[in-house]
């Protein structure tokens, strides 16, 4: 395809050409990106700016292990810990192997289903994998400053502090310092007391640790800043004013906005599923066609937010798009960089080739993937396993593959021309199927019919 091609000339420059300009302190400048939606204390602008200016300072965002992936939904988060990285400061992913144990309620209208220690403990190795590999990816494949310059992440696990804490201590210490009221008021707490299901204690404290974490960590690594999403405004609020009780120092919080497309649906959901950043979960083929497929009212925003262009450098890359719009070329800039960040050069590559496979119907582009590439680009299509032996014809693969109905529908459909392996249209129902002729490398056949409608057989020698 055209804008394939294009692609596939444009990648190398653009991958060594991304914005190196975005390393200033001042991380306030993202806002004119999108960036944020709210700052807390909303009045603390210009002290946020003079301490950026002065010195380098620190940040965290947290991420409790709910899964054993973050998912695109998570990756705006993870992006602006890249920018402040980028800009010199220090970055803390808080990762809650103990508030795992609770679960936050903001954005829920029920108890979090309670995870047992071995899976929350799996999770977060999960999570704390993801994050490496995107931070990794980042350094070697985008940032093109030395590197020196990037400090390391600090992924911390909040369970190291709470297991050496007493529990009575706790709520003598630290709960003092909450108002009932205050906590009341939370729009998280509101909304789930007033609904029918209510709201256990153990989920109505969650803020009280997530404000401990933002104390432990100021105390520790004087980390003034907390990051998270526009649903994390009340955690957040809640660990300025305890902090404010217990040591009377300015923190700050900020906000990301919740990303969602023209028509209101979530950022990073496909068919109504989660793009996992795992691999294994969703494969970078898939993570590259959902960002190729962006639509054009959405995809100046998304570069702006998921990308590390300059503001320059995307209106060059909309101008382009407004002279030539059938390339496509500002999605493949969103997808080439994210797929990179994501899963790196390689992952990139054998996303280009699946796409290649898909579009250019040349069996070569088949043969240089893999069997678990080819069920990954075609995770709808039945698989078949099959013994090769010899007599088997191509009607008699249609029906073992259970590609039709009825003989009878094989038969008229094959000789219409519209059943194709490995990309070769095949019209010949008595043509016997032979391993040179009609099998992969990889002792896979794949089976069209029509357009869309694809089979995988698995062939056992």
């Amino acid at each position: 395809m055209l804008y394939f091609k294009h692609f596939c000339r444009v990648y190398r420059r653009n991958i060594t050409q991304t914005c190196v300009r975005l390393y200033s302190r001042n991380i306030l400048k993202l806002k004119d990106r999108g960036m944020y939606q709210d700052i807390f204390p909303n009045t603390a602008a210009s002290d946020i700016l003079n301490l950026l200016n002065s010195s380098p300072q620190c940040v965290y965002a947290g991420f409790d292990p709910t899964a054993d992936s973050l998912h695109v939904g998570n990756l705006l988060v993870i992006i602006n810990l890249l920018h402040w990285q980028r800009g010199g400061h220090d970055v803390i992913a808080l990762l809650g192997g103990a508030t795992g144990h609770i679960g936050d309620p903001s954005g829920k209208s029920t108890d979090r289903v309670a995870l047992s220690s071995n899976i929350i403990a799996e999770n977060i190795a999960c999570i704390k994998s993801n994050l490496e590999t995107v931070f990794e990816n980042h350094k070697k494949y985008i940032w093109s400053e030395d590197e020196d310059k990037l400090k390391p992440i600090r992924i911390v696990n909040n369970e190291t502090w709470y297991k050496e804490i007493n529990s009575i201590q706790f709520v003598s210490d630290i709960g003092r310092n909450f108002r009932m009221g205050t906590m009341l008021l939370k729009q998280s707490v509101k909304n789930r007391i007033n609904s029918e299901v209510g709201m256990s204690f153990t989920e109505f404290a969650y803020q009280i640790f997530q404000s401990y974490d933002w104390l432990y960590l100021l105390k520790e690594y004087n980390c003034r800043f907390q990051v998270g999403g526009s649903d994390q405004m009340g955690n957040i609020s809640a660990g300025h004013e305890l902090i404010s009780r217990m040591m009377k120092q300015d923190v700050y919080g900020l906000t990301l906005p919740l990303v969602t497309t023209e028509e209101g649906d979530k950022f990073g959901k496909s068919a109504g599923n989660a793009l996992w950043l795992d691999g294994k979960k969703t494969s970078p083929y898939s993570l590259y066609q959902y960002f190729i497929r962006t639509k054009d009212s959405d995809v100046e925003r998304l570069l702006k937010l998921f990308t590390f262009y300059s503001m320059g450098e995307i209106k060059d890359i909309m101008f382009k798009h407004k002279h030539h719009p059938e390339q496509r070329y500002p999605q493949m800039c969103l997808a080439d960089q994210l797929t990179t960040l994501v899963h790196g050069e390689e992952g990139l590559t054998r996303a280009r080739q699946a796409t290649n496979a898909i579009y250019s119907k040349d069996v070569k582009s088949l043969v240089s993937l893999s069997a678990s590439d080819l069920e990954q680009v075609f995770d709808s299509a039945p698989v078949t396993k099959l013994l090769l032996s010899p007599g088997i014809t191509v009607l008699k693969l249609g029906m073992m593959a259970n590609c039709f109905p009825t003989e009878g529908d094989a038969m008229r459909i094959i000789e219409a021309g519209g059943f194709y392996i490995n990309h070769q249209r095949i019209k010949n129902i008595n043509e016997v199927i032979t391993e040179s002729a009609h099998i992969l490398p990889n002792l896979i056949s794949l089976l069209r019919v029509g357009k869309r409608n694809y089979y995988i057989v698995k062939w056992q020698t």
